[in-house]
């Protein structure tokens, strides 16, 4: 009786995993799919590899989609993420707001947020940047898979109207790497839901 009563606890344990699963999943692959961009008090890139003082193609990519919509008057401001990687000669802020500076952004409309490890550290510090400039909307720019997690780390952090726009050509072209990114996001989102991360 009692091997029985265990199993069925098993049973439903693994039925809920997998509903938790499914449902992240698919709402990922939603989100992944809309750009949301409209006009917000700043556009937040959040921040990819550097190499030697040069954002990475991924970086280079998310900080030319925050140009254009700069560009087109979608905010008057944008922060650039992250901190110093390998080389900590260069923090990945630094380096983003350094490159849309030579893309004509006006330097007193760029900040750079230069400490954060990862992206929940981003929303952190970024929410706080917010909060002391009275900002209270952003666009959030990104790879697709990453916004919904952007979004749920954001509001966390009492932003609440946090729109995606992700950079153009990154969900993944191939179903293997799609599945990759899905899982990943899945894996990284539930770590730091558990504050594990």
């Amino acid at each position: 009786m009692a091997a029985k009563r265990k199993t069925k606890w098993l049973l439903g344990v693994l039925l809920a995993v997998m509903a938790y699963v499914a449902v992240v999943y698919f709402l990922i692959a939603r989100q992944s799919a809309e750009d949301e961009s409209q006009h917000a008090d700043v556009i937040v890139v959040f921040g990819a590899a550097e190499y030697d003082g040069r954002p990475s193609p991924v970086y280079r990519a998310r900080l030319d989609h925050a140009a254009e919509l700069f560009r087109r008057g979608m905010a008057p401001l944008i922060i650039t993420t992250g901190g110093a990687g390998a080389d900590p000669r260069y923090s990945e802020g630094e380096v983003g707001r350094d490159y849309l500076k030579t893309l004509g952004v006006p330097d007193r409309q760029l900040i750079a947020e230069t400490q954060s490890p990862d992206t929940a550290a981003s929303a952190r510090r970024v929410s706080n940047i917010m909060y002391v400039n009275g900002l209270h909307s952003c666009l959030a720019v990104s790879d697709a898979y990453h916004i919904f997690r952007i979004k749920k780390m954001m509001s966390r952090e009492g932003v609440t109207s946090v729109y995606g726009s992700p950079r153009a050509n990154s969900v993944p072209q191939t179903f293997l790497k799609r599945q990759e990114a899905a899982w990943h996001e899945i894996a990284s989102y539930t770590l730091w839901l558990l504050h594990l991360s």
